[in-house]
């Protein structure tokens, strides 16, 4: 599998740059595409825990290892990625345009696999030590989640295993969940209720395919 390989932009960044520092046109539109290729795509049916397991061989390990560290079941950690990214490494919220063509910001900072905003990131890295650790890798976001429904279960009294419930919160935010904020969005409860389900089916397909996954890794 093609990792992404922070190196080869750093590189890039200054074999493009003319003398003067100046990025060339030609340059920049080379510098994209190597990023692009550096990115993990989407497996190809986020729906099947197993297939993506076996797509992606060290995402099983890394999804495993967050889930002992946490003490979060894996469909829990792997139904709240789906739903907030749909397993896309660089996935953003949509921007706002302005008269069609006049691009404008993003209504939050939510970035990567977990769409962790800036801040929450920053207080995942700085609790964890993971100083180095990025929204765009897996096995990183795969441990933010778990680290934050851990968070949730302990502040809110909320099972580490109620992925409704967690997804609130995680949505929310632990004051919001405690606020009871959710309760005037039936759209979210609607959506919280689609990351269950999820987390479910999840659940029974591992069990098909567990123990060949544990024996590969």
């Amino acid at each position: 599998m093609l990792k992404k390989l922070p190196w080869i932009a750093r590189h890039a960044r200054a074999s493009l740059r003319t003398p003067a520092g100046r990025w060339t046109t030609g340059g920049t539109g080379i510098l994209l595409l190597l990023l692009a290729a550096c990115a993990t795509a989407p497996p190809r049916n986020i729906n099947d825990a197993c297939a993506m397991f076996s797509e992606y061989d060290d995402w099983y390990p890394d999804a495993r290892a967050a889930s002992r560290r946490w003490n979060v079941p894996v469909p829990v950690l792997l139904a709240i990625m789906h739903q907030e990214s749909a397993f896309r490494a660089d996935a953003q919220p949509p921007r706002t345009w302005y008269l069609g063509f006049i691009p404008g910001p993003r209504p939050s900072s939510a970035y990567g696999y977990s769409q962790a905003l800036d801040g929450t990131w920053a207080r995942y890295t700085a609790a964890t030590g993971r100083s180095g650790a990025d929204r765009d890798d897996f096995a990183a976001a795969m441990d933010f989640i778990g680290w934050y429904v851990d968070e949730t279960a302990r502040r809110n009294r909320i099972a580490r295993n109620d992925a409704y419930n967690q997804y609130l919160a995680y949505h929310e935010g632990q004051e919001g969940f405690a606020q009871g904020s959710y309760r005037s969005k039936p759209w979210l409860m609607e959506r919280a209720r689609r990351v269950r389900q999820q987390a479910d089916r999840y659940r029974d397909q591992l069990r098909r395919c567990e123990s060949r996954l544990a024996a590969a890794n």
